[in-house]
Parts: structure tokens; C-alpha cells; sequence
């Protein structure tokens, strides 16, 4: 079960734009993450290559935590991403991530939002 301040610290991880580093030090070489209603992409690797193929589509991420429920091993957490492209045009995710947690890491998580609006 994670404490409050390693959730904080997670989160702030993710703030600070550390996106495949947060992967690499909160999840559990098993992890799995699943977006929406696709399958589940598993492996601690397969995830941070995931998540660095999607960032080299980007120019920026600004990812902000909104609120964060810790109850046991499950967490919730409702996040902000504001996207800038390559290609200049900007998008918002407002979503919601389910995690199951494994001791101090993350073992199962599944992300529930709309697909991005385009903001310009």
C-alpha cells in the first residue's frame, strides 16, 4: 500500500514532465496500463517505450494533478494534459487513471478520458 507521500511524490514526478521516469521508478517490472477500452499493454519496458514514442510526438506536456484519492492499494487520480505538437497545434486530455498498487509501486492502471479536442 503506498503512503501519502509516495503518491505525492509520483505526482509530482509526473509534473515535472519525467514521464518515463516515473514509469521506470513507481511501477512494478510487471505493470500493466490500459487505455480506455483497448488491451492492456504489459511490461515495465514496453510501457517507458510506449511513453517515450509518444513524447517524441510532442513539443510539450504540461500534466497537472487536479486530485488524487488514495483508499489501500487503489489510487485515483484525475489529471490535466495539455499538449503542444509538433506541428504547433495544442490538445487537453482531462482523465481520470485507476491504479492498483503493489506495495510502493504501481502494478495496474487504466485510463478513462474522451479522445483529445484539438485547442487551436
Amino acid at each position: 500500500m503506498p503512503s501519502r507521500a509516495r503518491l505525492d511524490e509520483f505526482i509530482a514526478v509526473v509534473e515535472s514532465g519525467d514521464h518515463a521516469g516515473a514509469i521506470e521508478r513507481y511501477y512494478t517490472e510487471d505493470a500493466s496500463m490500459q487505455e480506455n477500452a483497448a488491451p492492456p499493454r504489459v511490461g515495465r519496458d514496453v510501457l517507458v517505450a510506449q511513453e517515450r514514442a509518444t513524447l517524441e510526438r510532442v513539443k510539450t506536456v504540461v500534466s497537472t494533478c487536479v486530485t488524487s484519492i488514495l483508499e489501500g492499494d487503489r489510487v485515483a487520480i484525475n489529471w490535466i494534459f495539455d499538449f503542444t505538437y509538433l506541428s504547433g497545434k495544442t490538445a487537453r486530455i482531462d482523465e481520470v487513471a485507476l491504479q492498483e498498487w503493489r506495495g510502493d509501486r504501481i502494478f495496474r492502471e487504466r485510463f478513462f478520458y474522451d479522445p483529445p479536442k484539438p485547442k487551436t
